[in-house]
């Protein structure tokens, strides 16, 4: 049997684990052979019992949060559904985008699934479900004609930084699902990270705030 590579941990204690996902890397087994290798796996080698909480699109990086225990991850998906786990990310766009710098904006369009074409999602009026995304400049890339951004969900639906910043034409640089041809080529891989993450701890209810930067 062949050993997965090992996964690092920015936080470890009795009852979770955050872990950080590298970027290409799926959150739990997909269809097939070539697809079993996946950060639970990897984790369950090094953290037997190990839980999956939520997830992260297998292009997208940063930190994932797991659980030891049932309990722990009953507290903790209970914490995600009632949208007490904050979460925040990095991207690079294309387009300058005309923002003050630091300052929050929102993307308020409801996302529904594009059923001739999934897994993708498409914003639809009519059928889809509220999804609102909280957004700030960081900078601007003249250079190149990209911007930086932090990104923070306040819904969590599938592909919403994706599809949010693709309907207001500033798509992610490398997004093979979301972006034209063009952009998708100005980089190596999708430039969006999962690089904060704060919640209340399953246990004790004492504050948790982790970072993982970047390294794009």
């Amino acid at each position: 049997m062949t050993l997965l590579a090992d996964v690092q941990a920015v936080h470890e204690d009795a009852d979770l684990l955050v872990l950080q996902k590298p970027a290409g890397l799926l959150c739990v087994p997909g269809r097939g052979p070539d697809k079993q290798d996946c950060l639970s796996a990897r984790a369950q080698q090094q953290w037997p019992g190990a839980l999956i909480v939520h997830r992260l699109d297998q292009a997208t990086s940063g930190l994932v949060l797991m659980a030891r225990h049932i309990d722990a991850q009953r507290r903790l998906s209970h914490a995600f559904a009632e949208r007490q786990v904050h979460k925040r990310y990095q991207a690079v766009v294309w387009g300058l985008l005309a923002a003050q710098e630091g300052a929050w904006n929102e993307i308020n369009l409801p996302i529904a699934a594009d059923w001739e074409r999934r897994p993708l999602r498409v914003i639809d009026p009519a059928h889809g479900k509220p999804s609102l995304t909280r957004w700030r400049l960081l900078g601007h890339h003249p250079a190149n004609g990209t911007s930086r951004i932090e990104l923070e969900p306040v819904t969590g639906r599938t592909h919403q930084l994706r599809v949010h910043m693709a309907a207001v034409g500033h798509p992610i640089l490398g997004d093979a699902l979301y972006a034209p041809a063009e952009v998708q080529t100005l980089a190596p891989r999708l430039l969006l990270h999962a690089s904060h993450l704060a919640f209340a701890h399953p246990s004790n209810g004492e504050s948790v705030a982790l970072e993982w930067a970047a390294d794009f």
